[in-house]
């Protein structure tokens, strides 16, 4: 075994991987930009070396720089984790160059499954279904599109060099071929530098299926078993598990043969995973990921094997010392993957600094975070947080207990999923194994609806607010008290578009009466009163008894914002204050502002064109995603204040517009 290994990653993989090195005595090298100097990954390395500014294609694509840092630091090896360079064969083949070792598959092997294009047409010669579409090397965009019409719809449109659901997308008729084209080419082009593109026959509900194998350099290739990966949004995965359910015997054996045959016929070495798609009656080869995956986490959780440590083992040449009657596959593993997105506000991406990250440690859990309290989360990478593992003897408790941990996860400071995976997991539809990758599309809506707010809720939030009661200095009282008159405070707290105004009445020092208007009330109903019969605070937890029932839960305030932990909720109100109110241009006025932070990918209008509403304006990349800022109304581009490749902050005006016939 090596003695030093650089992870050439960051986030949640780098320090999952480091934990394991550091359990086999391996000494680590973290790299990082200027976006990640205090990042957890670097922090938990033994050594750390800045390679470059934030953007990827300066920092973690820079090969030159990554190996300068491995020959500065002694590093024997280097791990790409997931993303980045991990599928780059050139990569893989500068590191031999310069005398390290790439722990991964050889070069030869990246690059017969790493052009999607050539993998196809070599898995179909062996014999296994694929898709049909185009894989051809004419990549003129007049020629793709006119494949594409021959292809007929619904189709995919994906970079043939890509991976991890990176720049797909889905047509389903002639009018959308141009646009979807141009961003994927542009996705291809600044996610892996290759401009490449591969269409294939959409098929819009089918199940993913794939499934883990495992070879050394000395001609063992053995599988540990499969996953279903069908919990996705925008061809993104976020809940996996193992194995997959539901899937009949003989099918199950043959969909583990062909992935061994694929791993075998290119001389696979390392941890890699062979994909396909599942119509319920036969699957068909989707790709090959030549690296370790995100989900990997449930395949060990169910087989008891570390798939890092053999990854390390095969790169150091010893063999495998594992044969396929050795692998039992025993209870059931669910991921959820928690990330720094808005379910509320459509999934938009959120950057920022982490106030609070305390995530769950009950038995029967793994966490694998790339995140603590305090950390900054940046705009221009992947938004994933940290995974939730959930392993139990059957599939239905697996699930549950994944939801109740994601459910008391407290994170604060950024938006994030957990609470709406918790939902996913808690339906029917999932817990009977009857969900396809078309779920989220067809009935997303249903896990995103706005969360209820209960009056008690309410009145602990103003608990939460004024809680700490009076000391032994009257002046530091925060109990509401005037002379002569009742001891009573206003506040007004707003979510989710609804606003609540609250008066306080206190005793004692603390809140003991609640008069609720707003909300629901607002509608024509008569204000509500909720009596608070005890109260104690123990911060950060604080608990109360509201007629026969006590309430615990967990508060933080931040600033104007006030967390709120109840139950399975996250309830996060802003406290308003029109004296320190601040009001900006909206969409109304003819300024159009970015709800995220991002860089500007594209600009699709010039001062002084007149544009129909609904059409893009813009386009904003962020967290490897592209998003459209689009007209509200009919009218004329008055000014455009940013161009393509520069950066913009969460609020920025990008461009402005004058409505239809308005003169000015």
């Amino acid at each position: 075994m090596f003695r030093r290994l650089l992870v050439a990653n960051r986030g949640e993989i780098a320090c999952r991987i480091m934990r394991t090195a550091r359990r086999l005595g391996v000494a680590t090298v973290a790299v990082y930009s200027d976006a990640d100097v205090a990042a957890r990954h670097v922090r938990a390395a033994d050594v750390a070396v800045r390679i470059g500014p934030p953007a990827a294609a300066a920092s973690y694509l820079d090969a030159e720089a990554i190996i300068a840092a491995a020959r500065a630091t002694g590093a024997e090896a280097i791990h790409p984790g997931y993303g980045f360079l991990a599928e780059n064969a050139g990569f893989a083949r500068a590191c031999e160059a310069a005398g390290l070792i790439f722990v991964g598959p050889g070069p030869q092997a990246i690059e017969a499954m790493g052009i999607k294009s050539l993998a196809k047409a070599r898995v179909r010669a062996a014999g296994i279904a694929v898709l049909p579409g185009y894989e051809g090397e004419r990549q003129d965009l007049e020629h793709l599109q006119a494949e594409a019409l021959k292809a007929g719809f619904p189709l995919m449109i994906k970079p043939a060099a890509g991976g991890g659901g990176k720049g797909m997308h889905v047509v389903h008729e002639a009018s959308q071929l141009p646009a979807a084209l141009a961003a994927a080419r542009r996705l291809a082009e600044s996610g892996f530098g290759d401009g490449r593109l591969l269409i294939e026959r959409y098929l819009p509900a089918p199940r993913h299926i794939e499934v883990q194998v495992l070879a050394d350099c000395h001609g063992h290739c053995i599988h540990l078993g499969d996953r279903d990966c069908s919990i996705q949004r925008r061809h993104q995965k976020l809940i996996e598990e193992a194995p997959a359910p539901g899937l009949p015997a003989p099918l199950r054996a043959s969909l583990r043969a062909a992935a061994v045959q694929v791993a075998r016929d290119i001389g696979y070495r390392s941890a890699g995973t062979v994909e396909f798609l599942f119509d319920g009656r036969a699957f068909y080869f989707l790709e090959m990921n030549t690296r370790l995956q995100v989900e990997h986490t449930v395949t060990e959780a169910v087989s008891g094997l570390d798939l890092v440590e053999w990854q390390l083992r095969i790169a150091a040449g010893e063999p495998l010392a594992l044969t396929q009657d050795q692998i039992h596959i025993r209870g059931h593993a669910i991921e959820a993957r928690v990330c720094a997105e808005d379910p509320w506000r459509e999934f938009l991406p959120s950057a920022g600094a982490l106030r609070l990250a305390e995530w769950p440690s009950e038995a029967g859990l793994r966490v694998d975070a790339g995140f603590d309290t305090g950390d900054s989360v940046p705009a221009v990478y992947d938004s994933l947080l940290a995974k939730v593992i959930s392993v139990a003897s059957e599939r239905t408790q697996a699930a549950h207990s994944l939801a109740a941990a994601l459910e008391h996860t407290y994170l604060a400071g950024v938006r994030t999923n957990e609470r709406w995976l918790s939902r996913i997991l808690r339906s029917d539809v999932f817990l009977q194994a009857r969900h396809s990758v078309a779920l989220l599309a067809e009935r997303g809506s249903e896990f995103a609806a706005p969360e209820p707010v209960p009056d008690a809720a309410l009145a602990l939030a103003a608990l939460l607010v004024y809680a700490g009661g009076c000391d032994a200095n009257p002046w530091a009282a925060r109990d509401g008290f005037m002379p002569n008159l009742a001891a009573r405070f206003e506040l007004a707290l707003s979510i989710a578009g609804m606003s609540y105004r609250l008066t306080v009445c206190c005793a004692g020092g603390a809140p003991r009466r609640v008069q609720i208007a707003g909300g629901d009330a607002a509608a024509g109903g008569s204000p509500r009163h909720v009596a608070i019969a005890e109260a104690s605070a123990s911060a950060p937890w604080f608990s109360a008894r509201i007629g026969t029932v006590r309430y615990c839960a967990r508060g933080l305030r931040e600033g104007s914002r006030l967390h709120l932990w109840l139950e399975a909720a996250h309830h996060e109100f802003e406290i308003e204050d029109p004296r320190t109110r601040m009001f900006e241009a909206s969409v109304g006025t003819g300024g159009l502002t970015t709800p995220l932070p991002g860089v500007v990918a594209a600009v699709n209008v010039e001062v002084g064109q007149s544009v129909r509403a609904g059409e893009t304006l813009m386009v904003i990349e962020a967290m490897k995603m592209e998003h459209g800022i689009t007209a509200p109304f009919d009218g004329r581009v008055t000014g455009i204040h940013f161009g393509p490749g520069e950066r913009v902050s969460e609020g920025s005006e990008l461009l402005s517009l004058s409505p239809a016939g308005d003169a000015g």
